[in-house]
């Protein structure tokens, strides 16, 4: 029951709370036919979360497909990921046929074509934030084909919902670290480039943070390396080239690599601290060495969960669990540093 009681629900309410008319849910209820799988799904799904007094007709049982669209299988987050939506794949209801889309490139003609291509009923897609990809998602709306954002969001798009971390505060927590161990200085920001929500938020949240605390560090400057080693490397020797004030690193995407090379290169004076996102294998090698401070880890496998739960709950799939709209996610991020990466044995055990 959501805020009123049960004996006083009405078609209306429910037509209201599933986006149709009442006709149409008279249609569903009384089952009258002409009406999609989808919509049906919706409407049932409304008439048992206001806690309509009918006997509803049983939840349709036709195939759900969906489509995971995901790209540049290169990046360890992508791999994470992918393999996330393996095992879920493998656990899934049967009732839901869950289908993977990985392209080589992130462009966003590329990206709105996958949207586009194949009969699935739904999506779960990351991708940045352009109009070719924000026209792919309100055409998909318009046809009952709802849209998952993950990892990075798209706000104020027609999407249905977003599964991911909050990415300001994520940049909010590096300033307050970065601000805590480092002397006054210049913090070099890398990132893959600012047409990711997730990448201009994290910015935004550090420069914020750093603004606030007033203790002498500010963003120098903030290059982009397009999640790629050898070019973020190379931005980020110019940048130490041309900021030798530079204290502190912060890499908001995946050139986790090209960092480590840059620092290594002895540019600066002094080694900078360095906080990125992401637990993998190399970040983790980079926090035993030293080398990195503290890694940002987004959660992927929670976002991947709550993605399908979305969607689950949307199309009225048995066993669904409790989600109702408006899906709003709860994705936690997770510190590590050297002394608390998995399988790291407390001192003196």
């Amino acid at each position: 029951m959501v805020g009123r009681s049960a004996s006083r629900v009405t078609l209306a309410q429910v037509a209201t709370r599933a986006g149709v008319g009442s006709a149409t849910v008279d249609r569903v209820i009384n089952e009258r036919g002409q009406v999609s799988e989808a919509v049906c799904r919706r409407v049932l799904a409304a008439a048992r979360e206001l806690g309509l007094r009918r006997i509803l007709p049983p939840p349709h049982r036709a195939l759900v497909r969906l489509n995971v669209v995901l790209a540049r299988p290169e990046l360890p987050l992508i791999q994470r990921m992918g393999l996330e939506f393996r095992r879920l794949a493998q656990r899934m209801n049967h009732a839901i046929a869950l289908h993977r889309t990985v392209l080589e490139d992130e462009a966003p003609a590329t990206l709105a074509a996958a949207l586009r291509h194949g009969n699935y009923d739904g999506r779960i897609v990351y991708a940045q934030d352009h109009p070719l990809i924000r026209a792919a998602i309100a055409d998909l709306a318009a046809h009952g084909r709802p849209v998952v954002t993950l990892i990075s969001d798209l706000p104020g798009s027609d999407r249905l919902a977003y599964a991911g971390t909050d990415h300001y505060r994520a940049g909010r927590t590096a300033g307050f670290f970065l601000g805590r161990m480092s002397p006054p200085g210049e913090v070099a920001v890398l990132c893959n480039h600012l047409g990711f929500q997730s990448h201009a938020e994290r910015v935004r949240g550090l420069t914020d943070q750093l603004a606030e605390e007033g203790r002498g560090l500010a963003p120098g400057c903030v290059v982009e390396g397009g999640d790629d080693a050898l070019r973020s490397e190379s931005v980020l020797r110019e940048a130490f080239r041309t900021h030798p004030g530079t204290v502190a690193v912060y890499n908001v995407g995946a050139g986790n690599r090209g960092v480590a090379g840059a620092i290594r290169a002895g540019v600066l004076a002094r080694r900078p601290n360095f906080i990125g996102h992401e637990l993998t294998p190399l970040t983790a090698a980079l926090l035993r060495e030293g080398l990195m401070t503290l890694a940002i880890d987004q959660s992927p496998e929670l976002q991947a969960q709550f993605a399908l739960e979305v969607l689950m709950s949307h199309f009225a799939v048995e066993g669904a669990g409790r989600l109702a709209p408006p899906y709003v996610a709860n994705v936690p991020i997770v510190l590590y540093c050297a002394s608390n990466l998995p399988g790291t044995a407390p001192p003196g055990g």
